[in-house]
């Protein structure tokens, strides 16, 4: 019976060919394919060897030439970049030999992919479970391509993108990217850029979902889109770690393995991250909301909770450069819930006055409330503290007239109280202070509990672009 073997050539360079490809150039009496792959293979053909070569989107008239030599009963081999199997000749191959109904054994021999070619040479990206995705709609319904890249976001899959952009596909990279973004995965999420892998003119560079520029990428790019687990090494190479428990700390043998109890909080926060409505939140926004939500299990906090613009990252600044050295409370439940952990790491005292001696004697002799006359001692002792509210109304009123009587300059408000008198009214009190940076629950929700896993949040920002909690645990 004549014999067809369907080779993959890898993806250009001559040490990528595999030895038994290499073998099969050397006996073929034709060797059929797409006429650019063959500056890939002249060295390993014979100058006896025939060579037929066509253009592009010529597939089925290779399959039929390469059908009909083999009937003559010579060797051929036909070759596809890459793997035959993938996007290649193969399929094709199996397809027209069963529809012309030809006595031809085929055989495939394997070759490198051009994404494990690229994978190769941005580390360690493919790790755990992966998909390929072309964003080429000439034979497939964009529609159908759309239901597989949000399968592949979704479900948390590494996934290479082949045909990412052409001249006339300009659009589809930024649907993917918009894709990606509504079903839940990072903006931070790191991404491989390779271009001519294993060609004259390769070209590696690593950025992420975020900064993916699709107008620098062209026909000839693979990219690699890394999981949730996915990171960037201390060289620049992405790493996706074989196991989840990786993600929780245990990449690094040098680093201390995360405890059960953070775990289990990584795991909470990825699943809150991927429920989010909006995906777009700028980042000290999303820890906090994070830390709101994990606390609560009330996914309205994505509507109260209000963060002026940068205030995480303005607050922790102050903490790191070592100008906040006190966090002020309004009941001692906040302080119970700040982690003592973080507070010794970063220098900080947690401090609420309600059992000084001095505030019930305020309390009485100026007709105030306890959770008043704490925050008027507070303000003469500590003008400049982080202020976090998770219980008392009046207390947070008493900080806004003292604002306004300059008398207190916070570093940050946290604005928590709840119930059901003043409490709206509270909140809107601190609104007009656009100076001083705020997380505001609005409405009549709030906390001891929330007042605390915010001041948490700041004060572990550090983690957030990891997406990696409950450090201080």
């Amino acid at each position: 019976m004549s014999r067809i073997i369907i080779a993959g050539i890898g993806p250009g360079s001559e040490k990528d060919i595999t030895p038994a490809v290499a073998d099969a150039l050397r006996d073929a009496d034709v060797v059929v394919g797409y006429k650019p792959y063959f500056q890939y293979v002249r060295q390993f053909i014979s100058g006896q060897c025939e060579c037929v070569d066509t253009g592009m989107k010529r597939e089925r008239e290779r399959a039929c030439q390469a059908l009909e030599l083999a009937a003559e009963g010579k060797n051929v081999v036909v070759i596809s970049s890459g793997d035959a199997g993938i996007y290649g000749m193969a399929p094709l191959m199996y397809e027209m030999c069963e529809e012309l109904n030809c006595k031809v054994e085929l055989s495939v021999l394997p070759g490198i992919s051009a994404f494990q070619k690229a994978a190769s040479l941005l580390g360690a990206p493919i790790g755990h479970d992966l998909c390929t995705i072309s964003l080429s709609d000439l034979m497939t319904p964009w529609e159908l391509i759309e239901k597989r890249i949000r399968a592949a976001a979704a479900a948390d899959f590494v996934t290479a993108v082949y045909n990412p952009k052409s001249h006339e596909r300009y659009w589809q990279l930024y649907r993917l990217i918009e894709l990606f973004f509504q079903e839940g995965r990072s903006p931070q999420t790191p991404v491989g850029v390779v271009r001519q892998a294993g060609r004259e003119g390769e070209s590696v560079r690593v950025c992420t979902l975020e900064t993916l520029n699709p107008e620098e990428v062209d026909m000839f790019t693979v990219l690699i889109i890394g999981n949730s687990q996915s990171y960037v090494d201390t060289t620049g190479r992405i790493i996706t770690p074989r196991g989840y428990r990786s993600k929780y700390g245990q990449q690094d043998s040098r680093k201390k393995p995360a405890s059960v109890g953070q775990q289990i909080m990584m795991e909470s926060f990825h699943t809150i991250e991927s429920e989010l409505k909006r995906k777009d939140l700028p980042l000290g926004h999303k820890w906090a909301l994070l830390h709101a939500i994990h606390t609560t299990a009330d996914f309205e906090m994505e509507d109260l909770l209000k963060v002026d613009d940068h205030a995480v990252e303005r607050i922790f600044g102050q903490l790191k450069a070592g100008k906040l050295r006190t966090i002020v409370t309004d009941v001692t439940m906040v302080v119970s819930g700040i982690r003592k952990g973080a507070l010794s790491r970063l220098g900080v005292e947690a401090k609420c006055y309600l059992n000084d001696p001095r505030v019930a004697e305020m309390a009485a002799s100026q007709q105030i409330t306890r959770t008043q006359a704490g925050i008027r001692l507070a303000v003469e002792e500590h003008p400049d503290a982080l202020f976090a509210f998770g219980n008392a109304p009046t207390a947070l009123m008493e900080l806004s007239d003292l604002i306004r009587m300059g008398k207190a300059h916070p570093a940050g408000i946290i604005a928590a109280p709840v119930g059901f008198v003043h409490v709206r009214e509270s909140k809107h009190g601190v609104k007009p202070f656009t100076h001083i940076p705020k997380l505001i629950i609005d409405g009549r929700k709030g906390g001891s509990n929330l007042a605390a896993t915010l001041c948490n949040a700041i004060l572990c920002f550090d983690d957030a672009s990891q997406l990696k909690p409950g450090r201080d645990l």
